[in-house]
């Protein structure tokens, strides 16, 4: 275990380096490992895929146009768009975008796939090699880099923002633990100090999870309140859960430019749809049978993955604390409880006897699969297992059982996945074509049902066409201007009129005819924006305003981003100083 003194003074880079290179190999190894089936089945097209995909494909033509942040995704709903960027947070899809801005669209899975666990490799190590030896530290590596529920995750799930907020995990639990001084415990002169950057780098971690995934920064937010909390039973001070607490806080301040958005304009979408058939917690704890074959194939599937998780973390467990026990530190105690409690939080949480849980804590359910819990646990799993592999003793046979265990789980799921070369190239044509694609239920906007949406509508059009008595009397039409957030038309009409848009009615829309604002109405069958014209020459502009909620949370963002470099500008003083 590392010393505080080494926590706090850097190794040579030299050393620093050797240390890390082995990791750097293994996890790199592993994830190419993973991908090797993509080069000759193609892209696993799990059930999140194409959702993905598209982010990323509207997000880099947003690009394009200088829209560097976009909010609404244009070809979303066959063209009519939707709110889909403000709602989801933004790290997967502008890595996934910035990917095929340099590599070839159809190798960007492949490529994202890899980033995300070589990453989700190293973040284990930065954990394991402060807990466990040199030689069990790789393991952990390799254990973490692969575990089943990455696999679960690339083969049938599609899910590459959960993947890329997974990563992160061992990362932000090595920060919890070191605010709770599990992991270093240092003196009393350099505690203060070292209480600073530990909470200004949680923060930052715990953002980044947030701004990746928000179930995962949900897990993330009740397993580390968990920690914190536990630390202040242990040390019998409120000093660990007070550091934890503000470290959440300024968490979610890191993350506000997106969390305080996606908060205040839930009111303006259908955000129920989240919680529809399929996606409850009820529906999806462990072997649970519903009215669905296919779904229930997939949850026992999960289901059986993490009863192997389960299993392997407590055996290991027994076997770490088994070899620990006789040890003259208490902290390897105390920091074993600590990750026993988070695996057995995680375990508990799958099982149907926590339903009334999931229906009180607040934004648990939106989870919405308890399986999800897997996340947390694959962490622990990697530490425990990855320290009985490290042992002289029977550690070899630890590894077999273990990598042969994590092989068979990896080639059933290859075999189950769904495998595709045409779903990227199909989304890109719709696109090119000016079709589109299919709406998310969530992010449709508030009174339209996004199902009776036409799949192929012209740009704008006259709505009330039986009003006018003859063909030369139609109001002529011209485009100036199409783009995701801006909209520009001019008229000719003899006789005023309402001009319909390919464009779903949401409140950040704002209209303007001739200069002057006006207030769009919804369609009968749909919400589709219809703005009045009157008659004459007019020109109509449509455009997606700043809202004073994104405002708010940018300011947020960043008054929280110098909160954190100020911690960590004085822990440096102070480290200076002494």
């Amino acid at each position: 275990m590392t010393s505080p003194g080494n926590a706090l003074n850097p190794q040579p880079a030299q050393s620093l380096i050797r240390g890390w290179l082995p990791a750097i190999l293994i996890s790199l190894l592993i994830s190419l490992t993973i991908v090797s089936p993509f080069f000759w089945l193609g892209s696993a097209t799990g059930h999140d895929f194409q959702y993905h995909a598209a982010s990323w494909l509207d997000a880099a033509g947003q690009w394009k146009e200088g829209i560097v942040y976009p909010r609404w995704t244009e070809w979303a709903d066959y063209g009519f768009g939707e709110p889909r960027f403000i709602f989801y947070p933004p790290f997967s899809w502008m890595l996934g975008a910035s990917l095929g801005s340099v590599f070839p669209w159809n190798h960007v899975p492949i490529v994202f796939i890899v980033l995300a666990q070589t990453f989700a490799g190293l973040s284990a190590f930065a954990l394991a090699r402060r807990v466990l030896s040199k030689r069990a530290a790789l393991f952990c590596v390799a254990c973490y880099a692969a575990n089943p529920y990455a696999l679960l995750i690339v083969y049938m799930r599609s899910d590459f923002a959960e993947l890329l907020a997974n990563a992160f995990f061992p990362l932000l639990f090595l920060l919890a633990l070191q605010i709770c001084e599990f992991v270093e415990r240092p003196a009393a002169e350099a505690s203060q100090r070292f209480a600073r950057r530990a909470i200004a780098w949680f923060a930052v971690v715990f953002a980044a999870i947030w701004l990746s995934n928000a179930p995962a920064g949900v897990i993330a937010s009740y397993s580390s309140f968990v920690v914190f909390g536990s630390a202040a039973l242990t040390w019998k001070s409120w000093q660990p859960l007070l550091r934890g607490m503000a470290g959440l806080v300024l968490g979610f301040g890191l993350a506000g430019l997106y969390i305080l958005p996606a908060a205040y304009e839930q009111r303006w979408v259908n955000i129920a749809q989240a919680l529809s058939a399929g996606l409850l917690p009820s529906e999806n704890f462990l072997y649970t049978v519903i009215n669905d074959p296919e779904h229930t194939l997939f949850n026992w599937i999960a289901s059986t993955i993490a009863i192997l998780l389960i299993i392997l973390t407590g055996l290991a467990a027994l076997r770490v604390r088994r070899q620990e026990k006789d040890r003259e530190s208490v902290l390897p105690d105390r920091l074993w409880q600590a990750l026993l409690l988070l695996a057995g939080l995680a375990t508990l949480l799958m099982l149907r006897f926590t339903s009334p849980l999931w229906a009180v804590l607040p934004k648990l359910r939106f989870v919405q699969f308890p399986w999800r819990w897997m996340s947390l646990l694959a962490v622990v799993f990697a530490v425990f297992v990855g320290s009985a592999m490290g042992r002289k003793r029977w550690g070899w046979v630890w590894a077999v059982v273990t990598f042969a265990l994590i092989g068979g789980t990896a080639v059933v799921l290859v075999q189950r996945g769904w495998w595709d070369t045409q779903d990227i190239p199909a989304l890109r044509a719709e696109i090119a074509n000016g079709e589109g694609f299919d709406g998310t239920d969530e992010y449709d906007p508030e009174g339209d049902d996004h199902t009776n949406l036409p799949t192929k509508s012209p740009q704008a059009m006259v709505m009330d066409t039986d009003s006018f008595p003859g063909p030369n009397s139609i109001p002529t039409i011209r485009v100036e201007r199409w783009s995701p957030e801006d909209k520009k038309v001019s008229v000719s009409s003899r006789e005023p009129f309402f001009l319909g848009l390919r464009l779903l009615n949401y409140p950040a829309w704002r209209a303007e005819v001739n200069g002057a604002a006006v207030t769009p109405r919804g369609g009968d069958d749909y919400n589709q924006m219809i703005v009045p014209v009157p008659a004459g020459e007019s020109h109509v502009r449509v455009w997606f305003a700043r809202t004073l909620d994104r405002t708010l949370g940018g300011a947020l963002s960043l008054f929280s981003a110098l909160a954190a470099m100020g911690l960590l500008i004085e822990g440096v003083r102070r480290t200076d100083r002494s």
